[in-house]
């Protein structure tokens, strides 16, 4: 069946944080230092609810003084305007998009994270599965569903493309989708289901 929508990862996939900070994880690591165990679920529980970074304090329990709150949304907001596209984003996306196809955006992060993405497309994606909307995160079934709802498509008429294998070709591909692995760092694609670039991905659909 033809590929109708191509659904991209973000982070480390279509941008990159030039200032990273992690306040959210650092958010964690003071909830623990002041008495409350770090539990397994953290940073899914974080990234499938859309909450800002006091209201997730709130959400995984635990106390974090003003000021220490206060400095790690200083540090959310210096990270969040440190974000840059990478430099084959642009061109990628809209190629896609110029030869007829829907373009998404699938991905893992929290709430505060996902406005700055879109400031920086070329273009609106047709749909965007933020784990925060979709309360799953990325490799679980439940976001791939919620993907090819909103895209009104079925599984095999989707191609996923990012960094992060489990996430985005592994799970893609057991849930049935075509699912690629970019890996902008390697000498030569692995295999099949890797990718070194993004300009790379309309290939792939034109393929017979």
């Amino acid at each position: 069946m033809a590929i109708k929508a191509v659904a991209f990862d973000v982070f480390g996939t279509l941008v990159r944080i030039e200032r990273p900070a992690r306040p959210f994880r650092k958010l964690v690591r003071l909830l623990h230092a002041a008495g409350r165990p770090r539990q397994g679920d953290d940073g899914q529980r974080a990234m499938s609810h859309a909450l800002d970074l006091r209201q997730t304090a709130d959400l995984l329990g635990g106390k974090v003084s003003e000021e220490d709150l206060r400095a790690l949304e200083a540090e959310l907001r210096d990270e969040l305007q440190s974000i840059t596209l990478f430099e084959d984003a642009a061109p990628a996306l809209n190629a896609l998009k110029q030869n007829g196809l829907k373009v998404a955006l699938c991905s893992n992060l929290a709430a505060p994270y996902g406005p700055p993405v879109l400031e920086l497309l070329p273009f609106a994606p047709a749909f965007c599965a933020w784990s925060y909307e979709a309360g799953a995160v990325k490799p679980q079934p439940a976001i791939y569903h919620y993907l090819c709802e909103g895209l009104g498509c079925r599984p095999e008429e989707v191609l996923m493309v990012g960094d992060t294998l489990d996430a985005d070709m592994t799970g893609p591909r057991e849930f049935g989708m075509r699912g690629y692995h970019l890996d902008r760092r390697a000498e030569a694609a692995r295999d099949e289901g890797s990718l070194r670039s993004l300009g790379e991905v309309l290939a792939l659909i034109r393929q017979p």
